[in-house]
C-alpha cells in the first residue's frame, strides 16, 4: 500500500496560516500518520486521522486515535551540534528528524519514554543555550 501526502493547516509565529504536509498510510477509512511534523502542533507519529479531500489533495479532518507519542520542535542555536544533539536524544530513547530549515528539528518521544527524563534534558540544554523547543504534541 502506497504512502499518501496528508496536510495539515497551522499557525505560524506571524498567527499567519500555512500548510505542512506528512507522510500517511492508509488504515481502512483513516490514515496513519508516518513522520514527524515540524511545524503543526497537535498531531504525532503513529496518530490515526482522518482526511477530507479537496480537488485531490488530503486535508487532514479529526485525530481518530492518538498513538501516545509526543513531539517536541527545536531550534538548535548551533547548527554544528545537530548530529550530537540527535545523538543525544536516541539514547533517552527517541527519534528525530532534521528539517530543511536550518537548525530545525523535530524528535519524536515514543509512548514507552519517560518524557520527565526528556524535558529535564531539554530544559538543560535551553539554559545552556544550546536550543530553544516547544512542546507541539504532549501524549495524555
Amino acid at each position: 500500500m502506497s504512502d499518501s501526502k496528508i496536510l495539515l493547516t497551522y499557525k505560524d509565529a506571524k498567527g499567519e496560516y500555512q500548510i505542512e504536509s506528512v507522510w500517511a498510510s492508509r488504515k481502512g477509512d483513516y490514515y496513519e500518520i508516518n513522520n514527524i511534523p515540524f511545524f503543526a502542533k497537535n498531531i504525532a507519529l503513529g496518530d490515526l486521522v482522518s482526511v477530507e479531500e479537496d480537488e485531490g489533495a488530503l486535508y487532514f479532518k479529526e485525530l481518530i486515535k492518538a498513538s501516545g507519542h509526543s513531539v517536541v520542535q527545536l531550534i538548535i542555536l548551533n547548527g554544528n551540534d545537530i548530529t550530537q544533539i540527535g545523538s543525544e536524544l536516541e539514547k533517552l530513547g527517541c527519534t528525530w528528524e532534521e528539517s530543511n530549515i536550518r537548525n530545525w528539528i523535530s524528535v519524536d518521544i515514543p509512548q514507552n519514554v519517560s518524557y520527565t527524563f526528556v524535558k529535564k534534558y531539554l530544559d538543560k540544554g535551553e539554559k545552556e543555550e544550546r536550543w530553544s523547543y516547544r512542546e507541539a504534541c504532549l501524549a495524555q
